[in-house]
């Protein structure tokens, strides 16, 4: 079993696996957010090799998660659960009171897991159906 480590990252990493698996039709550029610099961007590594990203965004004590995403060939391993464990636990260490995403509707099953509430917001990009997941943290 190769070893697995999560560590910080540069904002320019997470790119390549954001296009390959989310929106790999769209041109590179439309996977690079607006506010990228602003974000924290993790990644996960099973041994040297970059196997899932995510990028975290804060305002005051609400954390929201972008552009989650691990690589096809790794995905049902286990490692975007330990991803999104870890920025759990990251965000209830400076006093965040809630977490969220637009998630993929398709991804529901997935945050439920994890205590995310599903929300009446719901919306559609790239043809792509979006709701506002929600968890609320009691540090």
């Amino acid at each position: 079993m190769p070893e697995v480590h999560i560590e910080q990252i540069r904002t320019d990493l997470t790119w390549r696996i954001r296009h390959e698996v989310m929106y790999p039709d769209l041109p590179f550029d439309a996977i690079k957010l607006a506010n990228d610099e602003e974000g924290i961007h993790f990644g996960l590594f099973v041994g040297n090799q970059l196997a899932s990203v995510v990028s975290l965004f804060n305002k005051g004590n609400i954390y929201q998660f972008r552009k989650f995403a691990t690589i096809v060939e790794l995905q049902g391993k286990g490692y975007g659960s330990l991803l999104l464990d870890h920025i759990i636990s990251f965000v209830k260490t400076f006093g965040a009171i809630k977490l969220w995403c637009n998630a993929r509707v398709s991804a529901i099953p997935f945050y439920n897991k994890f205590g995310f509430i599903q929300t009446d917001k719901i919306s559609t990009n790239n043809g792509i159906d979006f709701v506002i997941m929600e968890l609320e943290l009691n540090n």
